[in-house]
């Protein structure tokens, strides 16, 4: 098994850091988020890393039991770079001073001015000694730096904007380099993963040989069946894990009656056709339907979905000679938004079915080789193994599917509105060529029914909204800018074609603050 250097990041709870891992694995640097409470001395023996991030976050070095990194993550010998919270956190805990806000906090845009001294850590900013923007978000300042520290860049109302210990080689910087808004952030981290002497070893192709081993030896000579969905994610997992094992895999398409129109018969002949292994069909959607009539709130969808998916495979999992493993398609995404991805401080958004959805008791282990990936990472890995572009391509489609589009009761009356209109949006998308600009595009049926003009009469029919985002990881997302004409047409096509729906919306919002899905 390949051991490949690794970075780890110290998580106080921002918001954006997993915007830090996203940027790292672009360098080909594989790193791990560790909430800081769960980040000792033996831990730091056992990772071993090569070099330490201290994320941002919502806190104040002064409160009581302040988030603090531990005494050894100084001891270790190895480059660190504090962001925002952490650079005031590696301030107090060095010997500097932390002051707070009183008028200068600073949240949004700013610009850092360099001083005379160079940095490694700033090669290609600051050239020509012009001036560079960064995305500022805190209240608190630091006001002394510690010893053997000295100031490189400075913003209005952040003196100690960009500091460093070169010797110890610690750096710090109070603005946020993973973001966007950070123009030149990428190049920051390029120069400190260069500093630590990384030389970009984390491939799709070492991540592959990697997962098959990790994959053989969790599993053994036991069977394992897979929830597969037809989904990109699932997908590659199956063929990841038949990889590794062979026969020993038998996955399982469960159709839930939540899916869209043609995707059951799409996604069997697609399996069967390509790829030679086991595939149940289990057409279980009146076991789904039933219920779930009644149920409004997500999170018990969500939860209902998760639970009866378990007891489907544990089903099968007997037919085939007893399976006591289940295989998913989990990414870290869906774990970060489920429950923070090593249990630190970040908040739950909502449940996933494959994580936060499970029972809390079922006789199955898992296997989610997917799990530290985000789903470009997928992607690239799904080439990796052979799978067509044309397949890799497709939008991501969640696994509670339908349920989860239309707010409120759903019926079966609904489930075939729905998927009718969603079938013309993704038909509209194609024609106009769009389809692979788009990271995921779907309808939800609004719990609301309006009143229309349609012939000279009246109707009082079902509202729907259009979502398209654009994205790269799924983590943050906005809204795909259709022209006029094209949301015009396809309205009309809509309401001429779709039985039960009036009037037609686009949302607008992007993520944060909303999610891409609605429920």
């Amino acid at each position: 098994m390949t051991h490949h250097e690794r970075l780890l990041i110290i998580d106080f709870g921002s918001q954006v850091t997993q915007l830090i891992a996203r940027r790292l694995r672009e360098l080909h640097v594989y790193c791990e988020i560790h909430p800081f409470n769960r980040v000792d001395d033996a831990f730091l023996r056992d990772f071993a890393p090569k070099a330490i991030i201290f994320s941002g976050g919502p806190a104040s070095v002064f409160e009581d039991g302040a988030p603090m990194p531990p005494k050894a993550a100084f001891e270790a010998g190895v480059p660190i770079l504090g962001i925002c919270y952490g650079q005031q956190a590696m301030m107090h805990c060095l010997g500097g001073k932390v002051e707070r806000g009183h008028g200068t906090a600073e949240f949004g845009r700013a610009f850092v001015t360099p001083v005379e001294a160079k940095l490694s850590l700033l090669d290609g900013w600051f050239e020509d000694g012009g001036r560079e923007q960064v995305w500022m978000s805190h209240g608190d300042h630091v006001s002394e730096i510690a010893p053997g520290f000295e100031v490189y860049g400075t913003s209005p109302n952040a003196p100690f904007a960009i500091t460093a210990d070169p010797v110890r080689q610690f750096f710090a910087v109070q603005f946020h380099p993973e973001v966007h808004h950070t123009p030149k952030g990428a190049k920051l981290y390029e120069n400190f993963v260069r500093l630590a002497g990384f030389k970009g070893d984390w491939t799709m192709g070492a991540y592959r040989e990697d997962a098959i081993a990790k994959i053989r030896e969790q599993v053994g000579d036991q069977k394992v069946i897979c929830g597969l969905s037809g989904g990109v994610d699932s997908s590659v997992a199956a063929v990841l894990i038949h990889e590794a094992i062979g026969d020993q895999l038998t996955c399982v398409f469960v159709d839930h009656g939540l899916l869209r129109k043609g995707e059951a018969e799409q996604v069997v002949t697609m399996f069967r056709d390509h790829y030679n292994m086991p595939l149940i069909h289990a057409d279980e959607s009146e076991l789904f339907l039933t219920a779930l009539e009644g149920v409004t709130d997500p999170e018990v969808k969500r939860k209902t979905i998760g639970r009866l998916f378990i007891e489907v495979f544990e089903k099968h999992a007997k037919s085939v000679g007893g399976a006591t493993f289940l295989a998913q398609g989990t990414l870290y995404p869906d774990v970060i938004e489920s429950v923070s991805f090593s249990g630190g401080p970040s908040v739950t958004i909502k449940s996933h079915h494959n994580v936060g959805g499970l029972p809390e008791k079922m006789g199955m282990k898992l296997v989610e080789p997917l799990r530290e990936l985000f789903k470009d990472e997928v992607r690239a890995l799904g080439r990796e193994l052979g799978l067509p572009d044309s397949f890799i391509g497709r939008h991501p489609f969640p696994g509670p599917g339908l349920a989860i589009r239309c707010p409120g009761e759903i019926t079966r009356d609904k489930l075939e509105i729905l998927r009718n209109a969603d079938a013309v949006f993704i038909d509209q998308i194609r024609r106009h060529g769009l389809y692979d600009a788009i990271w995921q595009a779907f309808v939800a049926l609004l719990p609301v029914k309006t009143v229309g003009v349609m012939g000279d009469g009246r109707t009082y029919d079902y509202a729907c909204a259009l979502r398209a985002v654009t994205s790269v990881d799924g983590m943050t997302a906005d809204y795909y800018p259709f022209s006029h004409e094209f949301l015009g047409e396809t309205a009309t096509r809509i309401i001429n074609e779709v039985r039960g729906i009036n009037r037609v919306t686009y949302d607008i919002t992007s993520k944060p603050p909303g999610t891409i899905e609605w429920e």
